[in-house]
């Protein structure tokens, strides 16, 4: 089993490009009222510095792993749907969940179908159905199928990624953790933004949709990687 410690040592230095994006893009706060290029690029700043992380891994690595490789392509329809929903309100907000929606086919393939985990599955399920039966009186027209669309897949996205972890296995520590954790946070994030766009307005809503939005798609992109430093720590042992 790979040590926190070891992990920290193999990838932070690469995380720290995304570390220093996200707090750019916090302490400038940049308002959403006045949408421009220059926001869209200080919202993506630290999910380019995600590809870069994958990308520091070397070309054989993702071309020896389709994983991470639809983690990667993941992680660009990302920016492309932050750089849409940067200009909801001039009605590119379905734009933006069309690219999401895409992003999470990408991360489900990735998680793979085994272990099946029903029990995993049952309580997506569940979380998943009470979220649309909250949102369901506030949506109207297009919305009304749509918004449940994207619940089933970043849901089906949740499962996949919550059916790998195997606590009784030796190598789930940082791999299925991490995607586990990624999951849920994303969905949290989501989730935010659907009460606060339909619903009723969430205090900090804004805050709290950013942070566990970067907080997962890091930890998802970590969840890429993970395996790499399995290999490398036993060959040291």
């Amino acid at each position: 089993m790979v040590s926190p410690v070891t992990v920290v040592k193999s990838e932070g230095p690469k995380l720290v490009p995304f570390f220093k994006a996200t707090c750019v893009y916090f302490v400038l706060w940049l308002p959403t009222s006045s949408p421009s290029w220059f926001s869209a690029l200080i919202k993506c700043l630290p999910i380019f510095c995600l590809w870069v992380f994958l990308l520091a891994h070397g070309f054989s690595f993702l071309g020896a792993r389709s994983s991470a490789r639809k983690i990667l392509a993941g992680l660009i329809f990302s920016a492309l749907g932050d750089a849409f929903l940067i200009w909801q309100e001039q009605g590119y907000f379905i734009h933006g969940i069309l690219m999401f929606a895409i992003t999470h086919i990408l991360y489900s393939s990735a998680f793979g179908m085994k272990p099946l985990n029903i029990s995993a599955g049952l309580l997506i399920t569940v979380v998943s159905s009470l979220s649309y039966i909250l949102l369901y009186p506030y949506l109207s027209g297009p919305f009304t199928y749509l918004v449940g669309v994207y619940i089933g897949l970043i849901g089906f996205m949740g499962w996949r990624a919550m059916a790998g972890l195997q606590l009784a296995n030796d190598l789930w520590t940082w791999t299925k953790l991490s995607s586990c954790l990624g999951a849920v946070l994303f969905m949290v994030s989501d989730l935010t933004i659907a009460v606060n766009k339909f619903c009723f307005p969430v205090p900090y809503s804004r805050f709290i949709i950013m942070a566990t939005y970067y907080a997962a798609q890091m930890l998802i992109a970590l969840s890429a990687v993970e395996c790499q430093d399995v290999k490398v720590a036993r060959k040291r042992i």
